[in-house]
């Protein structure tokens, strides 16, 4: 007699745990895979921050020591940003060009600023440090590398599903002699 007024008791309880658990799980999986989501789309931040950086780095560093001042042409800094993003699996065809990434020179620059054909955009002879302070200090001239990589989000059931954002890649590094 006792069993079986404890079965009828469990059985009035089961749905209850069911309905909980098809309450719960969606939430629970939309959280995890937001934070898929977010960790893929800071992976790929940090990528290209780290692939202009190499960028800016090769376009400001001389070629040849004892030629003279020669420094690389834009192929070669294009293929030290794509080896960064090689490395990281990122897809360098989905590269946007960063449209006027400076707009302070030093002393008439001889080309300016260049985009790629790959959407790479090199500036040279930038004034890296422009400043309003009295007295100025000197001028210090570098390189900048700069792009843009867009990225999309796929989270079902909340705002964010299907939405893209464009992730800015810039860097600069004086110039070495």
């Amino acid at each position: 007699m006792m069993i079986g007024r404890r079965l009828r008791a469990l059985g009035r309880s089961d749905g209850a745990e069911i309905a909980e658990a098809a309450l719960v799980l969606p939430l629970v999986f939309t959280f995890l895979l937001g934070i898929v989501w977010f960790g893929r789309a800071f992976n790929i931040y940090s990528t290209i921050t780290q692939a202009a950086q190499l960028g800016a780095r090769a376009a400001a560093r001389p070629t040849c020591a004892t030629c003279g001042n020669t420094f690389p042409n834009d192929g070669a800094v294009e293929t030290a940003v794509f080896s960064v993003m090689d490395a990281s699996s990122v897809d360098r065809s989905q590269i946007i060009a960063t449209p006027n990434p400076v707009s302070q020179f030093c002393a008439n620059p001889p080309s300016g600023c260049t985009t790629t054909a790959n959407n790479v955009t090199v500036c040279r002879s930038v004034l890296l440090n422009p400043s309003a302070a009295s007295p100025p200090p000197p001028p210090v001239c570098g390189t900048v590398v700069a792009f843009q990589y867009p990225f999309q989000f796929y989270l079902p059931f909340t705002s964010l599903n299907m939405q893209q954002i464009t992730m800015n890649a810039y860097a600069q590094s004086r110039m070495e002699n």
